[in-house]
This record gives structure tokens, C-alpha cells and sequence, in this order.
């Protein structure tokens, strides 16, 4: 008899109209050419999305191979099938949960630790597998390749494995990516272009193992549209717009006296549930951190200015001290 897993999957984004949405962590500004590509997708959405020949394009765009998959969360569930089933899996206590998810769907033995590093190198053994979000969700803080070293190095001492996943690498000015042989880092566009129904990520490391194991057909029309226009478009969308939104993260840092090196914030409110509810009455949606383990905090995303606004004289009005 088969039996659910119970694990929650919600991840933020608005589930009721007409709420101004900042619980998903998201660019606020839709590239310029989102209307062609939803017209090319239609074009070409009567046959197989053979994409091959864009993976090519993109792996030359970014400077390294690089495997395709529907998101950073076909690729979790890849990584089970090849390297979790009965492993050793360290976690960090406050992080995104489907690392957690899927460690426990391939039968590992999960491991937690604080989200540090040094701590979490001291667990590392051999063949084991630790999985490390940077910067992380849901407290947005980056780790420079400093002060990744000690886990970098446990991992490659001990012929364990590294999942970095770098779902908000783009939002972070100046971030740099450490190398390794035993590393595989996970990038998705989801976050980035503010896309997340177009299900387009890639993993560098490791190509051919995940090709073997990766669906067919995994990435649709819409997605094939969007890396044909990704490419031709060669992140020139990402270049105009990421200086929008650290622009205006640093004008809500010093608004909210907050600081991240995301494009989110994370707040202790007390009681997040009651803020959420309080905010909704307002048109407001931020993200409750109970599935983080951290039902104290709110999650809220960067948006445009007019929209900061908005949520800046919410939190005043009900009182939340910064």
C-alpha cells in the first residue's frame, strides 16, 4: 500500500488575488520581451522540445557545461536518484526545505546542523553528501569563498559531496562562486527573471551523470521559448535590473534599519501568522517562516519602489519596531 509523505511544499507566492505579493522573492521587472516569447511558445508548443542545441548555446553564454533541468527542483530530486539513497545528508536547521524533503523520499540519514560552515564541515564524513543554500533562504546572507573553505575542503579531504545551491546568486553585487571537483552548484531563472511557472534551471558539475538520469521533455515550450530569448537577449535583462533592486534594497535597509545580501529580508515579529493575517487586511502578502523552523519571523522580497513603499507604512502602522 503506498503511503504520502508529509512534508509541506508551499514556498511563498500569492495564492489569493489582489494581494500585493512579497512573499516570493522574485525580480519585480518583467523582461522586455515576455510577450514574443509566450507568442513563440505557442508556435512551437505542437511538437517535442528537443533542446539540446540551447543547452549548447547557454553553456556557451555562461562559460561552463551545464545540464538543463525544470528548475532548481527537478534537480534535487536528480541528486536523489544518483547520490542520496542511503547516504549521510547534513542539512542546515533554517533553510529551504526541500533539500530535507528529498533526502528523506530517498531514504538518507538526515543530519542537522546550524547553518555555519565550520559547523557543518565538522560532520562531513566520507560519502556523505551536505547540502549549503548561498546566499540562503530564508535569512538572504551570503557566504564569500573565504569563508566557504571550511567546507570546501572537508568535502574534498573526505571524498564527500557538495550541493551549493545558488537559487539567488544573481541578487548578491559582486558574488563570486567557489570551484571544486566534488561540487555541484544549482542555478535556476525562476528568481532572477521573476519567472517561476517557466520551470528553467541548470546544475554545473557532474553533466553526464545527470543527463542519464534527467526526464525527457522535462522543459516545455514556454521553456524552450525562454532560452531562445535568454540567449539572443545574453543577460542584458539581468544588467539593467539588478541595479534597480540593489538600489532600492539598500534604500529599504536603511528604512527598516534591516540588512541582507539578498533580494529578501527576514523580521522577528513575535508571531508571524498574526502578522501575515494583519498585512493580508491591508492588501499585503509576506511569507510566514514556521515551515523554516522560525515561526517568529517574516519573510519579505524587494520590489519597486512605490510597492516598498506600501509595505515600509504597513509595518508602521501596525507597530512592528525596526
Amino acid at each position: 500500500m503506498l503511503e504520502p509523505v508529509k512534508f509541506s511544499t508551499y514556498h511563498g507566492g500569492s495564492r489569493e488575488e489582489g494581494l500585493l505579493d512579497f512573499s516570493a522573492s522574485l525580480n519585480p521587472y518583467p523582461p522586455e520581451w515576455l510577450d514574443e516569447m509566450f507568442e513563440r511558445s505557442k508556435e512551437i508548443s505542437d511538437r517535442y522540445p528537443y533542446y539540446e542545441k540551447l543547452e549548447e548555446g547557454l553553456a556557451e553564454l555562461i562559460g561552463e557545461p551545464l545540464t538543463l533541468t525544470a528548475g532548481i527542483t527537478e534537480a534535487l530530486y536528480l541528486i536523489g536518484i544518483l547520490a542520496l539513497r542511503g547516504r549521510r545528508v547534513i542539512i542546515p536547521r533554517h533553510t529551504y526545505g526541500e533539500y530535507e524533503r528529498v533526502a528523506r523520499i530517498f531514504g538518507a540519514e538526515v543530519v542537522k546542523a546550524p547553518n555555519e560552515p565550520e559547523m557543518l564541515a565538522e560532520l562531513v564524513e566520507r560519502n556523505s553528501v551536505a547540502f549549503f543554500c548561498n546566499p540562503n533562504n530564508p535569512d538572504g546572507r551570503f557566504y564569500r569563498v573565504r569563508e566557504l573553505r571550511p567546507l570546501l575542503d572537508a568535502v574534498e579531504d573526505r571524498k564527500a559531496l557538495l550541493i551549493l545551491d545558488e537559487a539567488f546568486i544573481d541578487f548578491v553585487k559582486g558574488a563570486k562562486s567557489p570551484e571544486g571537483e566534488n561540487l555541484v552548484k544549482l542555478r535556476t531563472f525562476t528568481k532572477s527573471y521573476g519567472l517561476p511557472g517557466i520551470r528553467v534551471g541548470y546544475v554545473i558539475g557532474f553533466e553526464e551523470a545527470f543527463k542519464s538520469v534527467r526526464m525527457p521533455w522535462s522543459i516545455g515550450s514556454l521553456g524552450y521559448a525562454f532560452l531562445e530569448f535568454l540567449i539572443e537577449d545574453g543577460f542584458e535583462h539581468l544588467k539593467k535590473t539588478m541595479p534597480l533592486i540593489w538600489s532600492e534594497k539598500e534604500r529599504m535597509e536603511k528604512a527598516l534599519n534591516i540588512k541582507s545580501d539578498a533580494n529578501f529580508f527576514i523580521k522577528n515579529v513575535g508571531d508571524a501568522r498574526e502578522t501575515v493575517e494583519r498585512l493580508k487586511e491591508r492588501g499585503i502578502l509576506v511569507r510566514d517562516c514556521t515551515s523554516f523552523g522560525l515561526p517568529q519571523y517574516v519573510r519579505f522580497s524587494v520590489r519597486k519602489r512605490e510597492e516598498n513603499e506600501r509595505l515600509i507604512e504597513a509595518f508602521k502602522e501596525l507597530e512592528v519596531e525596526f
